[in-house]
C-alpha cells in the first residue's frame, strides 16, 4: 500500500465537504507531475487530506477508492477518493517544517503539487504528529 497527500483549499472543497460526500472525483488536476501521481495510486492506498490556502494544515485520511481514470479527452485522469477519518488533532505546515523525517517530503520541496507521494516513514512521522 503506498501513501499520498492530496492538498484542496478548504473554501473549495474541504475535508467536511468530502465526509458529507461520503466521497468524491479527484478530478481537474492539470499538472503532468500530479497526474503521473494519480495514475500510481492504487484502490486502498491512503493519503493525508491536506488544507492549503489559509488553513495550510493535514486534518484527515482519505482512502482511494478506484484507481484512475480518462478525465477528459486530453490525457488527464482522476480517481475517485473517500474519507476514512478526521485526524486527531491536525498538523499544520509550520509542523511538518520543523519535524525531524519530514525535510525531504515531497510537498515541502514542491510545495504547487496538488497530488504527491508520502514515504512510508514520513507517513509515521506524519501520524505521530496527529497523534494516531
Amino acid at each position: 500500500m503506498a501513501h499520498w497527500l492530496l492538498k484542496s483549499e478548504p473554501d473549495s472543497y474541504g475535508w467536511n465537504d468530502l465526509v458529507r460526500d461520503g466521497g468524491t472525483e479527484w478530478d481537474g488536476v492539470r499538472n503532468h507531475a500530479a497526474a503521473r501521481h494519480l495514475r500510481a495510486m492504487a484502490v486502498g492506498d491512503d493519503a493525508i487530506f491536506y488544507h492549503s490556502g489559509k488553513d495550510k494544515a493535514a486534518v484527515g485520511i482519505a482512502r482511494i477508492a478506484r484507481a484512475a481514470q480518462a478525465d477528459g479527452d486530453e490525457g488527464w485522469v482522476s480517481v475517485r477518493v473517500e474519507p476514512d477519518r478526521a485526524l486527531p488533532r491536525p498538523v499544520t505546515l509550520a509542523a511538518m517544517k520543523a519535524a525531524d523525517g519530514l525535510q525531504d517530503m515531497a510537498m515541502l520541496r514542491q510545495s504547487r503539487l496538488s497530488v504527491s507521494p508520502v514515504t512510508d516513514a514520513e507517513w509515521a512521522v506524519l501520524m505521530e504528529l496527529a497523534g494516531e
